[in-house]
């Protein structure tokens, strides 16, 4: 008999990453420019981009 695998990692693998990533890029926002601007707007932006695939994707 196999153990069965827990689905948790399956389910919240995506949300904990874009939230991450949320985090970075708005904490980077406020370090400084330069570097930080880049960082913030990769952080800020990639989310957006993914939740705006989402939203569209058609089924």
């Amino acid at each position: 008999m196999k153990p069965r695998q827990s689905s948790f990692w399956k389910v919240f693998a995506a949300p904990t990453f874009i939230a991450l990533l949320s985090a970075t890029g708005l904490f980077a926002a406020l370090l400084g420019d330069g570097f930080w601007d880049s960082l913030s707007w990769l952080g800020l932006g990639v989310p957006a981009l993914l939740g705006l695939r989402g939203l569209l994707q058609r089924r």
